[in-house]
């Protein structure tokens, strides 16, 4: 098995972004209806961040095979990363921000863009600035730790909406476990890359739960969807 994926991974990288890139595409489809029915904000932001999941996936995996195959001019595989980490870091950002906006934004707020606005442009300068310094030090701390402090926030914010609201279908309980299960995997992918140096065997298991944690939120997505 161990052989198997070493000698494979390059390919399985590519299944697996292609994978994680189509389930994304699938849930921003749907919220971005699910939005135009019910202009709530909170759907708007939740739609962003697979947005820029799916570009990150996208870029890291299927552009990284196709440096690795030296199909284009491997000279600008450095540029893969940095570019992943910042798209993955504000997916992140996007993600949190869906549950805290009203907390942030007044009741009536009025701008052009949900991508690009005074509330969200702190998470764009954030970002650059995790993936400069990571960058610069040829690790990924900034990237971890954010990720880690985000999700910890999110899975408090999301089980404390799941019982303030008795579980009602704005906040079901698939919201707080998939946050709860991105903590766990943004932990795994820390002591991975920090400790046990990319180790072939725990970087499928974070591929399978990662794929378990996005088929959990379209699981969500149509559920919530179908409640309407």
């Amino acid at each position: 098995m161990l052989d198997f994926i070493i000698y494979n991974k390059e390919l399985i990288k590519l299944f697996y972004g292609l994978i994680i890139g189509l389930i994304c595409a699938i849930i921003v489809i749907k919220t971005d209806r699910l939005f135009r029915l019910s202009f709530h904000k909170g759907i708007q932001y939740f739609r962003n961040a697979f947005f820029f999941y799916g570009i990150a996936f996208i870029i890291r995996y299927i552009f990284g095979a196709v440096f690795s195959y030296n199909l284009i001019n491997p000279d600008y595989s450095y540029l893969v990363m940095p570019i992943f980490a910042f798209f993955l870091i504000m997916a992140g950002f996007f993600l949190l921000y869906s549950l805290i906006w009203k907390k942030i934004e007044p009741q009536k707020t009025d701008y052009t863009s949900s991508l690009l606005n005074q509330y969200i442009l702190i998470f764009y300068i954030m970002s650059i600035i995790f993936v400069v310094l990571d960058f610069i030090w040829h690790r990924y701390y900034f990237l971890f730790f954010s990720q880690i402090v985000i999700f910890l926030l999110a899975s408090a914010i999301s089980f404390n909406n799941y019982f303030k609201n008795n579980g009602r279908k704005m906040f079901p309980k698939f919201y707080f476990i998939a946050m709860l299960m991105s903590l766990a995997a943004w932990i795994l992918n820390a002591l991975a890359g920090l400790y046990f140096s990319w180790h072939p065997l725990s970087l499928m298991g974070i591929y399978i739960l990662n794929i378990i944690i996005f088929l959990l939120f379209l699981f969500g997505v149509i559920k919530v969807i179908n409640m309407r």
